[in-house]
C-alpha cells in the first residue's frame, strides 16, 4: 500500500473547502436589485451574447448556471432578515418579509364595488352605525350555544312551539298559531321582495346601457318577470348553473352580461404560445409600416358605399312622392274644402224597370 502523504491530503481538503465557499459565493459586476416582499431579485448584468446564440447543452448548462446564482444572491440576502420560531423552539425558522416595493401587474381587473343597498343608503344617511352581534346565543331551554337567526335558532321558531301566548286586545277565537304562521310567510314574501329590488338597483347601476326599470310589486307581465327571473339567476356565484330551473326554461343558464363569458389565459400555460405571442407584438410595434387589414378596410368601404347609396335613393324617393301629391288631389277634399256636400246617390228599384202601386 503506497504511503499517503499529508501534504497531499491537506491540500485536498483545502479544495474541497475552497468548492463549498465558492458554492455560496457569488460575484457579480452590477449589484442586483432586490425586493424581498415579492421574493424578487432582478439582474440587470448583460449575459454573454455568444453563449446564448443558437440551442444546445452549452446554452442551456450557461441559463442554469446564471439562475442558480441569481437564487443564491436572493437566498443569502433573506438569510440576513430578521427570523423567529414558529410554533414553539422546535417548529421551523420564519422570515419576516419587508414590505414589497415593486407594483406587479395583474391579469384581470379590480372587481368593481358592490352597489349599496337601500338599507346601507339609509342608514348612511341617517347617520345609523352597525353594531356586531356574535353569531352564537346560549339557548335557555336547549341548553346549548345555537345560533341567533335562522334555521335551528335559538328559542325555536314561535310558529312550531306547542303553547302560544294571546296578546292583549286581540281575539280570543283567533287561531294564534295560523296567525304566527301567516306572519311569518309575510316576513318571507317581504325579504325576497327586497332582494328582488337591491338585484334590480344592482343589475341597472352595473350595466352601461340603462335597463327598464324592474317593479315587483305583483302586476308585472311577462317581459317584466322573465327578466327578474333572469336576474335573479345569475346573482350566484356559478351565474345560475347549479341553480334548480323552471318548467319551460331553457337548459343553458343565462350569463350575467347576455352574451358569452369571457375567457382568459391560464397563468400556467403554453410558454412557446406566450413567446410567440409576445414577439409578434415586439415586430408590430418596432415596424415602421402600419398594420392593414385589407379585407377588413375594404369591407368598411363598401358598407359605407353601400349606406350612401341607400341615403341617397331614400331622399329621392321622398321628393318625388311629394311632388306626386301635389299634383293629384282627390276631388272630394277639394269639395270639403268649398263647403259643398257630395249628395247620396238614390238606390234604384230591385226589378230594375220603373214601377208603380
Amino acid at each position: 500500500m503506497a504511503a499517503v502523504r499529508v501534504e497531499a491530503v491537506l491540500a485536498a481538503a483545502e479544495e474541497q473547502e475552497a468548492e463549498k465557499r465558492r458554492s455560496i459565493t457569488v460575484e457579480k459586476e452590477l449589484e442586483l436589485e432586490y425586493d424581498l416582499g415579492n421574493l424578487l431579485a432582478v439582474d440587470r448584468n448583460p449575459p454573454p451574447a455568444a453563449a446564448l446564440r443558437g440551442a444546445g447543452p452549452r446554452r442551456e448548462a450557461l441559463l442554469q448556471a446564471l439562475a442558480r446564482d441569481n437564487t443564491q444572491l436572493l437566498m443569502s440576502r433573506l438569510w440576513e432578515l430578521p427570523a423567529e420560531r414558529a410554533g414553539g423552539a422546535g417548529g421551523p425558522l420564519v422570515a419576516q418579509l419587508p414590505e414589497p416595493t415593486f407594483r406587479l401587474p395583474r391579469e384581470k381587473p379590480p372587481p368593481k364595488p358592490r352597489p349599496p343597498t337601500r338599507w346601507e343608503q339609509f342608514a348612511r344617511l341617517k347617520g345609523i352605525r352597525r353594531k356586531k352581534k356574535t353569531s352564537l346565543v346560549w339557548d335557555e331551554q336547549a341548553k346549548e350555544w345555537r345560533r341567533r337567526w335562522g334555521y335551528r335558532r335559538a328559542g325555536g321558531d314561535p310558529s312550531r312551539a306547542w303553547l302560544a301566548e294571546v296578546p292583549a286586545g286581540a281575539d280570543p277565537e283567533e287561531d294564534q298559531f295560523a296567525r304566527l304562521r301567516r306572519e311569518k310567510r309575510e316576513r318571507v314574501a317581504r325579504n325576497e321582495l327586497n332582494r328582488l329590488r337591491n338585484l334590480a338597483r344592482a343589475h341597472r347601476a352595473g350595466s352601461a346601457v340603462p335597463a327598464a326599470p324592474l317593479h315587483p310589486t305583483g302586476h308585472q307581465d311577462r317581459d317584466e318577470l322573465r327578466r327578474v327571473a333572469r336576474v335573479a339567476r345569475v346573482s350566484t356565484a356559478s351565474l345560475g348553473r347549479f341553480q334548480p330551473r323552471l318548467p319551460k326554461e331553457s337548459a343553458e343558464p343565462p350569463s350575467r352580461s347576455g352574451g358569452k363569458k369571457r375567457r382568459f389565459e391560464p397563468l400556467l400555460g403554453n410558454l412557446a404560445a406566450e413567446r410567440s405571442r409576445q414577439l409578434e407584438l415586439l415586430r408590430d410595434m418596432g415596424s415602421k409600416k402600419p398594420v392593414l387589414d385589407i379585407t377588413r378596410a375594404v369591407n368598411k368601404q363598401l358598407r359605407q358605399e353601400e349606406a350612401e347609396a341607400a341615403a341617397a335613393n331614400k331622399g329621392k324617393k321622398q321628393s318625388k312622392r311629394g311632388k306626386r301629391g301635389r299634383r293629384q288631389q282627390r276631388p272630394g277634399r277639394s269639395g270639403k274644402k268649398n263647403g259643398t256636400r257630395r249628395q247620396p246617390q238614390q238606390q234604384k228599384p230591385a226589378g230594375g224597370g220603373i214601377g208603380g202601386r
